[in-house]
């Protein structure tokens, strides 16, 4: 069973204003993960039917969880036979650098989704059922992890045709990628409250999301010749998060590993901080909804 906010009293339940925001930040977290724990079912039903319903006017349906990272796949090869892109030296085809790389830009800008339309997923819902609404967020997880595997089967394919190695570190790529759930997930809740009541805030965010991706070297080396550029690389967090991510994949290791570390912690700080924020406002912004 999942807990509310209530308060049961002499065998009453008895509701106050702001009755959430007199919860510590630990039993508020501990009522958090029992209310996700307790909408497990609910959460299973809920990404099952969106699974299944994604594609279900498709002609070809599930097969475009294969295309589009192909698709993806095909445009940067063509963009580096053309000489429009100059990555750098590499030890590896550019084809499994790339494609790894943006696979796993793709997966932290997935998290981002999740939780930058948790309120708008909810829908009517939101306003008409008492439900953990935590849980949102956590069905739209278990979607973008699924797309994830799906794409990443077809990408460690090309990564083995093109006849880079493939080491026996994949196998931590869920822990490695974790920070980028945590990071992203954060991001996107904070957002999703700002949007409710400052659109403007968020078409701001989601452009520079956007061009974020771009002071990631992921596309190119990280040895740049402009100082500036390498400036953004190394204060950039997703440089570390994101790079390795794909150098585990790639090349069995983390990239820096100590500023992995602490952009990992300061993701799963900054994550903790985020959902207990969206526990306590969330009464408030659903108001500024109806």
């Amino acid at each position: 069973m999942w807990q509310d906010d209530s308060r049961t009293e002499g065998g009453i339940t008895v509701y106050r204003p702001n009755q959430r925001h007199e919860l510590g930040w630990l039993r508020t977290w501990a009522v958090m993960v029992r209310n996700v724990v307790g909408a497990r079912e609910l959460i299973w039903q809920l990404f099952k039917r969106d699974f299944t319903a994604a594609y279900k006017k498709s002609f070809i349906g599930y097969a475009w969880r294969f295309i589009t990272p192909i698709l993806g796949i095909l445009s940067w090869v063509f963009l580096k036979k053309t000489n429009l892109l100059k990555p750098g030296e590499l030890d590896i085809p550019y084809t499994a650098y790339v494609i790894v790389g943006t696979t796993m830009w793709a997966l932290f800008m997935s998290f981002y989704g999740a939780g930058r339309s948790t309120l708008q997923a909810g829908g009517a819902l939101l306003m008409k059922v008492k439900y953990p609404h935590e849980a949102i967020l956590f069905k739209q997880v278990a979607g973008r992890i699924a797309d994830f595997t799906l794409r990443l089967a077809v990408v460690l394919v090309v990564v083995a045709l093109c006849k880079a190695p493939l080491r026996w570190p994949i196998l931590l790529l869920p822990l490695v990628a974790l920070p980028l759930f945590f990071l992203g997930s954060a991001v996107g809740l904070v957002l999703s409250m700002v949007a409710v009541v400052a659109v403007d805030v968020s078409q701001i965010v989601n452009r520079a999301m956007g061009l974020l991706m771009f002071a990631t070297p992921i596309i190119y080396t990280d040895n740049v010749k402009s100082a500036f550029v390498r400036e953004i690389i190394k204060y950039n967090p997703l440089t570390y998060l994101v790079c390795s991510a794909r150098d585990i994949v790639l090349y069995g290791r983390l990239y820096e590993p100590r500023l992995y570390f602490i952009c990992a912690a300061g993701s799963a700080v900054l994550f903790m901080i985020s959902w207990r924020l969206f526990y306590v406002s969330e009464d408030k912004i659903i108001e500024r909804m109806i």
